[in-house]
């Protein structure tokens, strides 16, 4: 009998797939719980297992083509088994479903300034990636457009390679992954080079007043995109936030991690690192703001599992260090390495990045002093991490400089008041500043 093999889901906040690549084609024979294909998510890219034995008989998605969760994309059955009817049943739900319209190119509009005519053509354009059925589309100078599939437009721009220098071998010469994976195996052929567009100069007088709007590209929303706007939608508006901040002075914690990395370079110890060692500890102090609101009910979480944002080319992924409070420096550090390498890959499973208990984005490390962030419910707080910066200070009736650093706390009314948020502060604040106490 006929297997119909629907749209998974493949992660806990999925909501429709990419077809990135089909691991197998039209006549292949497939096993139960083989890879049949590789789909993106909305956090990352998996492989989808083929439930049942048999012949792919149909595929009914292409390549860099979405679909929502429970749609039927392919069939798998016996050689010489009449399909016809599932054929059918696919293309009646089909034509009863509004097709939506395709993603608009990815295409600097004109603009009728004199100065822009004067301008050679700038042949350099960042690629355009997204989820629409046509793939992305990019400008090519010469060649007319370009079509390309997220995923690989995605790779070629981490690999440096000019899309413009390859043939796809997806249907209507799209560019697909491997396409990508082929010419990195070359060595790379096509990399691109900076340029920088040469503009003319055109004297002071000459130039007209501009009462054009601006020109502007549109680049359709990837999956990822689109559930970080969905979650923070029904976080910052349902969620009353309020929000604690504290200075705490850094120079002991700056201490500590150069004599330990002095002592044992490999293991690179961050300042984030001891950051979140030292907040599950304080958690384990605090249970009150180790907890998530459950509407009938308040849950409180026996393990400090610590959500560290991680900033990606398509947004932001949290990978969750479990059970921080009973890991040493050196586990931390190796674990949060390891997690962010494989977020940025998007090679993380959907239990490395889901459930965390607290969360921490730490944006000092780009000059940000100090910031409020948003709660990524159900968890009932998430603490802002700014820049430590040398600042003058008083300490007994004395101006001195200190290492400084603020950090806000954005909580979750519902579950935490602002006393135990801020006896919580208290706690991490007074740890951090004298980090000796993690080892009493």
């Amino acid at each position: 009998m006929a297997t119909e093999v629907m749209m998974p889901k493949l992660s806990p906040t999925m909501e429709e797939g990419l077809l990135s690549r089909w691991l197998k084609k039209e006549g292949d024979l497939v096993s139960m719980g083989e890879p049949l294909a590789e789909i993106d998510t909305d956090k990352a890219t998996m492989e989808m297992q083929a439930l049942a034995n048999g012949v792919l008989r149909k595929i009914l998605i292409n390549e860099g083509e979405s679909a929502p969760l429970g749609q039927l994309i392919a069939i798998v059955g016996e050689p010489d088994e009449d399909i016809s009817a599932l054929l059918e049943k696919a293309s009646a739900k089909k034509s009863q479903t509004p097709e939506a319209a395709p993603a608009p190119p990815a295409q600097v509009q004109p603009s009728p300034s004199p100065v822009a005519a004067q301008a050679p053509p700038v042949t350099e354009q960042p690629p355009a990636t997204g989820n629409g059925k046509q793939g992305a589309v990019i400008e090519a100078p010469s060649a007319g457009r370009l079509i390309v599939s997220p995923l690989a437009a995605r790779m070629a721009a981490e690999a440096g390679i000019d899309l413009r220098s390859l043939s796809g071998s997806g249907p209507g010469g799209r560019i697909i992954k491997r396409d990508i994976e082929a010419a990195i195996s070359e060595g790379g052929a096509g990399r691109e080079t900076p340029k920088v567009a040469q503009l003319r100069a055109v004297p002071p007088l000459q130039q007209p007043a501009l009462t054009e709007a601006s020109p502007y590209r549109d680049h359709p929303l990837s999956e990822m995109r689109k559930t970080i706007a969905r979650r923070l939608v029904t976080s910052i508006g349902p969620v009353p936030h309020f929000f604690l901040t504290s200075e705490i002075e850094m120079d002991r914690a700056v201490e500590m991690r150069r004599n330990i990395n002095d002592l044992d370079p490999e293991l690179k110890i961050s300042l984030n690192d001891i950051i979140v060692k030292i907040a599950a500890a304080a958690l384990i102090q605090h249970p009150q703001v180790n907890a998530s609101f459950q509407e009938k009910s308040i849950r409180y979480y026996e393990r400090a599992d610590i959500g560290v944002a991680v900033a990606i080319d398509d947004g932001l992924i949290t990978p969750v260090v479990r059970a921080a409070d009973q890991k040493t420096l050196s586990q931390i550090a190796s674990e949060i390495r390891e997690l962010a390498e494989r977020a940025r890959s998007r090679k993380l499973k959907p239990g490395e990045y889901m459930g965390a208990t607290f969360s921490i984005s730490n944006l000092g490390m780009l000059g940000i002093d100090e910031f409020t962030a948003v709660i990524n419910p159900p968890e009932a707080a998430i603490l802002a991490v700014g820049a430590v910066t040398p600042k003058p200070v008083v300490r007994n009736n004395e101006v001195v400089v200190r290492q400084m650093m603020r950090v806000t706390m954005s909580c979750d009314h519902r579950a935490i008041d602002g006393a135990t948020g801020a006896r919580f502060l208290q706690t991490f604040k007074k740890i951090l500043e004298n980090p000796l106490y993690l080892v009493v």
